[in-house]
């Protein structure tokens, strides 16, 4: 998934920040994001990038959004007849090709391959207490979705042909929930995968774990996520993993926007055990975070309705980035450097390395 040259890759992205650390300077560079016009006021929620140029958003109002051109113009690709919709994931392949998921019941998933001019429903479930919550693909075939707890067990569909028809997990096979315990849709990226077979995915509520899987849901361990829990407002939120083994969970409490306790934990051996971060956390509640594809060293940035943060450590510390707050989410080009990150009232920024 990273581009050719990896080391031009972080260079090019984070050199000046990097460099700051090693180093003293007068005024060193540090990313900065950078706000573009969306044409929106609508709750934006989930993001997908496909390359420098190319990105796609979605959110409530039935707004899907897409650039071609870096985030100059941002312009409107909605569902026809899904005005009252809330779109809270998109995953992008190509600049005219993309998946949406709609929360809520009934759980709705379309697809695209004429840049949104048309959009094909590939999954529709109108079950009582049906609740998507985040939708991840491993590469252009490959992917899952997870839904809240049905009759205790967590809902998981998966595709093998990129979208366009989704398989539910056999109900045996589901992972049982525990009393008050459910995954959070605010970002669409409490689930995570790696290749076709190793799945995680984060909750919260009465319990925080990390749900893993490394025979494509066959089998399912819940380990403690060492992230804020207890209340129906606290948990994972966001998960994402490097490799099999490096991972890091952000949360916290979303009623609490800029508290940092429990709001952010590191894995270094595939999610068996989580190590909640010290002293250094991110600012406040998170909701989402990314790994920069194939930055060496590796690069993650975690962003929230209070700010964003970038961590060089592999998350076991946080530097805050400037720019606005009210974030949702946030992804990195699967082709290229650049990151964009989604918000309140139609936020959507871009990742600039070079400002200061």
């Amino acid at each position: 998934m990273s581009k050719k040259g990896t080391k031009i890759l972080a260079a090019g992205l984070f050199l000046g920040f990097i460099a700051s650390c090693a180093r003293p300077a007068p005024s060193p560079a540090s990313p900065a994001w950078i706000v573009q016009a969306s044409g929106t006021t609508a709750s934006l929620r989930g993001v997908s990038a496909v390359d420098d140029r190319t990105a796609w958003a979605s959110g409530s109002k039935g707004t899907v959004l897409r650039t071609l051109d870096g985030g100059s113009t941002w312009s409107a690709v909605p569902v026809p007849g899904e005005e009252e919709t809330d779109f809270r994931d998109i995953e992008a392949f190509r600049p005219d090709e993309a998946v949406i998921m709609a929360i809520g019941r009934p759980a709705k998933i379309f697809r695209t391959t004429d840049g949104g001019r048309t959009w094909t429903r590939t999954y529709y479930d109108d079950s009582p207490g049906i609740f998507l919550d985040g939708l991840a693909f491993s590469d252009e075939k490959n992917g899952w979705a997870v839904g809240d707890p049905m009759d205790g067990r967590f809902w998981l569909i998966s595709t093998a042909d990129g979208g366009e028809t989704w398989i539910p997990l056999p109900p045996g096979a589901r992972p049982a929930a525990a009393d008050g315990e459910a995954a959070f849709a605010a970002s669409g990226t409490s689930l995570t995968i790696q290749g076709k077979d190793r799945i995680w995915f984060c909750t919260g509520g009465s319990v925080a774990r990390v749900w893993r899987s490394e025979d494509r849901g066959a089998r399912w361990e819940a380990v403690p996520s060492a992230l804020a829990e207890g209340t129906a407002s606290s948990g994972g939120f966001s998960v994402a993993f490097l490799d099999p083994r490096t991972g890091i969970a952000v949360g916290g409490d979303y009623r609490q926007e800029s508290a940092s306790a429990g709001n952010a934990a590191v894995s270094n051996d595939g999610g068996r055990t989580w190590t909640a971060v010290g002293e250094r956390r991110p600012g406040g509640f998170r909701e989402s975070v990314a790994f920069v594809p194939g930055a060496r060293p590796p690069v993650a940035v975690t962003v929230g309705p209070s700010g964003s943060d970038l961590s060089l450590d592999l998350g076991r510390t946080w530097t805050p980035i400037a720019g606005p707050e009210g974030f949702h989410a946030v992804a990195f080009a699967k082709k290229g450097r650049t990151a964009w990150a989604v918000g309140r009232n139609g936020l959507i920024a871009r990742l600039d390395p070079s400002s200061q």
